[in-house]
């Protein structure tokens, strides 16, 4: 009888273990995205996700570099957004190339100050920037039209190609392109 628990013991020991290994913090990918604003001249290197688990510490301080630069307002980000340009690096084989952000988060007065300044400047009305949904980009060394084509490749938002400002527009809103 003893030897039976012993076996069953064992069996149980040689199961769990690997299972507990894997749960090992050091097993735990680390989503990682490095930036670079070009209005502020500001720079962050941050993890922002490991696992599953969003790090709220990281995404307040997301939320403030992204905040709109004109008024210093800050609003919260759609974490999915953060997911989303770290599939566009990896897709375009830039994981841990630094991301050069045009707009992040605006205010609607922003945005309507945009609106008005040209004829032509491609802002919409109800422009996802106003959600914190929305970030207008550029990869250094990667040509836009190329980071374009990987944004639409990926399916999770609307992808907008500005050509002349040497930008693309990507959100977490409905699958759309322009």
């Amino acid at each position: 009888m003893s030897r039976i628990i012993v076996r069953s013991f064992l069996g149980l020991f040689l199961i769990f273990v690997p299972a507990l290994q894997a749960l090992d913090s050091s097993e735990v990918q680390e989503y990682r995205l490095r930036f670079y604003h070009t209005h502020t001249g500001e720079r962050l290197d941050i993890v922002y996700r490991r696992g599953d688990s969003y790090l709220p510490e990281a995404l307040a301080e997301l939320d403030n570099f992204l905040r709109d630069h004109r008024t210093g307002t800050v609003h919260h980000f759609d974490p999915h957004l953060f997911d989303l340009l770290h599939e566009l690096t990896a897709s375009v084989h830039d994981v841990g190339g630094e991301i050069d952000v045009v707009c992040g988060y605006r205010t609607p007065w922003s945005n309507e100050f945009l609106r008005h300044r040209s004829a032509h400047t491609g802002v919409a009305q109800h422009s996802l920037h106003m959600e914190a949904e929305a970030i207008d980009i550029r990869l250094p060394g990667i040509p836009t039209a190329t980071v374009r084509d990987a944004a639409l490749k990926l399916g999770r938002g609307g992808v907008g190609y500005y050509r002349s400002s040497d930008f693309v527009h990507v959100d977490v809103g409905r699958v759309r392109r322009w």
